[in-house]
């Protein structure tokens, strides 16, 4: 049986996407659903990839997992560079379809940065998810600008005909002056975005993105993230 593919994306880096991405593994293992995440590209630290490869229990090795891992904090492609290194399309899909063609239930796949976000030479996360054919997930920080960030996303994966239902957004740690736009902007996305559907996941805490965190967190948010896979 073919898996599932759903590719999330966001709205810029450090939005939210591993905490999500993890709370899906973490959500889909608890259900029995057969479930592989995946990190394509990493520039920087490693600790998303490392993350998904500890909610896996070691089932994918870190270079299954994340085939293209660069030590400069730099967007993939720029970053492939300095390494001298040469990241195509073809070579990317390659090494992520030597799991795709081959799992059953679920396949995350997490991006890097943005839709736009340059990943290797002519190419980006666009390109990945239309070549993939599969369903994208947008993760969005619940700040201000986030209507704004949000709205160009989904514009330019509807103008290539891309399947983008569902919009998340991530509730930011809280700040001595709170951001007022957070208790607004899932409405105001609601009827704007219509008919992709918006959730919001509220902050998690500090320890959200380790293995216990994620096991923690995934109790307090299940109806949300049962709703955000249900087709």
């Amino acid at each position: 049986m073919a898996s599932r593919i759903i590719f999330i994306t966001g709205t810029d880096t450090g939005v939210g996407k591993t905490v999500l991405t993890g709370l899906l593994v973490q959500h889909a293992r608890r259900r029995g659903i057969p479930v592989v995440a995946l990190k394509p590209f990493c520039s920087g630290g490693r600790e998303d990839a490392e993350l998904l490869h500890a909610l896996q229990d070691g089932r994918r090795t870190m270079d299954e997992i994340n085939p293209f891992y660069f030590r400069e904090a730099l967007a993939p492609l720029i970053a492939a560079r300095k390494a001298k290194r040469r990241i195509t399309l073809k070579v990317a899909l390659q090494r992520i379809r030597a799991v795709t063609d081959t799992a059953e239930g679920l396949v995350l796949i997490e991006g890097a940065g943005g839709v736009l976000a340059p990943l290797g030479e002519k190419s980006n996360a666009l390109d990945l998810v239309k070549e993939l054919d599969c369903e994208v997930i947008v993760v969005a920080a619940n700040r201000l600008g986030t209507i704004n960030h949000s709205r160009l996303t989904l514009e330019v994966l509807g103008q290539n005909r891309l399947r983008t239902g569902r919009v998340v957004l991530m509730d930011c740690r809280p700040r001595k002056n709170a951001d007022v736009s957070a208790s607004s902007n899932a409405l105001a996305l609601r009827e704007l975005l219509k008919p992709t559907r918006v959730f919001r996941v509220p902050y998690l805490g500090p320890n959200a993105s380790s293995p216990k965190g994620v096991a923690r967190a995934e109790v307090k948010v299940r109806a949300v993230l049962k709703a955000i896979l249900d087709r």
